[in-house]
């Protein structure tokens, strides 16, 4: 297989409705995750490390601060070797509408894809975080001399109604796809197990231009891969179930598809534990991203009562905290917690400004967001409803222009903070 004959399109153009406000500004696989990291980060570092260098990324809403990542980030290709990594914007060639779904945003740049000629087609999304090597399935794909093959994961059953659920035969053949079923059916053997879809598709180039002009005439589609492109497809019989392979290294493996503030709190802070489910310290399979250029992380003050510190932590770039103490939280490249703050299970995006004697507590801050002096943030359930979005778990997520609540500054707290500026 030669790897020119492959092109990359990664689904970049969803709303992410779920993870508002996050996504009030910019686009989903924008928002940033583990410290540095956008989410588009993931699929894009597994392209390079799968050794494909040919990628369109379909964009629509709110792209503007994804469209600069990419730029910043990702020139790590060669064009004078036909390699590319390239934006793809709705450009209306087919009709007047936006993208209508997954499939959609496929047809809608066929004019693109056809220019490449690429004999394979791997179709991914851009807001899920897993490791794989993509060349392993386009192996499995040519020795299968398939049409199609999907990736799959094993689900537990009562999870199942959440994604596109597979069945196979005992080839991998697939025989059968339901998308989000209510009775999810279980597989072979494995009663409590059902093989779910990862959105992550490779298609024989003229399978997939076939399938894309006959969904985009029929007027009863919602022109989405799952829902009708996989399904369509079947009764060819040359479409397998690729098992997913995990080159995250663990003994389970690992892909989130994080669509709500819970699942994208609870994946950023196992990345504080000191045996996280997700390796983001592996040297054989390095994790890219733009670094804007900022100095190292800076832990000022060394007293007992004011010290800068920061416990089962991840602290990038740029970062300064000033005689505060950091607990199992995630700190973006830039920000400054000043001096007698206490930072808790949270996450401050770029920018953030802490005031002195914050306190936050299961929070998350947006991109710029400045915390007052004495602010409370995850103390108060009634104030946080009243002044924040707040998701089903509890987490406090503070957007821009919010005004935490003010809270009391204790006569101690005040006597400390007098000497510390005598002190200077």
């Amino acid at each position: 297989m030669k790897l020119e004959d492959v092109l990359v399109i990664v689904l970049a153009g969803g709303v992410g409705e779920r993870l508002a406000p996050l996504t009030r500004d910019r686009a989903k696989p924008a928002v940033y995750f583990g410290g540095p990291y956008r989410i588009i980060d993931f699929v894009l570092s597994n392209c390079i490390n799968s050794g494909l260098r040919r990628v369109f990324i379909a964009t629509q809403y709110k792209s503007l601060s994804l469209n600069r990542h990419v730029r910043q980030g990702w020139s790590v290709v060669s064009e004078e070797l036909g390699e590319f990594i390239e934006i793809l914007p709705p450009q209306k060639r087919v009709g007047e509408h936006w993208y209508q779904g997954t499939a959609d945003a496929v047809y809608q740049n066929l004019y693109s894809i056809i220019r490449e000629e690429p004999r394979y087609v791997v179709i991914l999304a851009g807001d899920h975080v897993y490791k794989m090597d993509y060349l392993k399935m386009l192996r499995f794909h040519a020795e299968r001399d398939a049409a199609v093959t999907l990736a799959a994961i094993e689900v537990p059953v009562d999870e199942g109604r959440r994604f596109g659920i597979v069945a196979v035969d005992e080839t991998d053949r697939v025989t059968g796809f339901a998308e989000k079923p209510a009775d999810p059916p279980a597989m072979l053997g494995q009663p409590h197990l059902a093989l779910a879809s990862m959105g992550i598709y490779v298609f024989n180039s003229e399978t997939l231009i076939r399938a894309l002009d006959a969904d985009a005439a029929d007027p009863q589609s919602q022109h989405d891969f799952g829902r009708n492109i996989i399904p369509s497809l079947i009764a060819d019989g040359r479409m397998y179930a690729y098992a997913f392979y995990d080159e995250n290294k663990k003994a389970a493996k690992y892909w989130r598809d994080i669509g709500t503030l819970d699942a994208y709190f609870d994946a950023n802070m196992d990345l504080c534990r000191v045996n996280p489910e997700f390796n983001l310290y592996d040297p054989e399979w390095p994790l890219r991203t733009y670094m804007p250029p900022a100095p190292p992380a800076k832990f000022v003050f060394g007293e007992a009562w004011r010290r800068g510190e920061a416990i089962d932590s991840l602290i990038s770039h740029g970062c300064i905290v000033s005689g505060s103490q950091i607990v199992g939280s995630i700190l973006c490249p830039n920000v400054r917690v000043h001096s007698f703050c206490q930072i808790e299970t949270s996450i401050l995006m770029p920018g953030v400004r802490v005031g002195r004697h914050a306190r936050l507590r299961r929070a998350i801050v947006d991109r710029d967001v400045h915390i007052p002096r004495g602010a409370q943030i995850g103390y108060d359930a009634d104030e946080d409803r009243r002044r924040h979005t707040v998701s089903e778990g509890g987490v406090v997520v503070v957007a821009p222009g919010e005004e935490p609540l003010i809270g009391p500054i204790d006569d101690e707290a005040l006597r400390l903070e007098a000497e510390a500026d005598r002190r200077g």
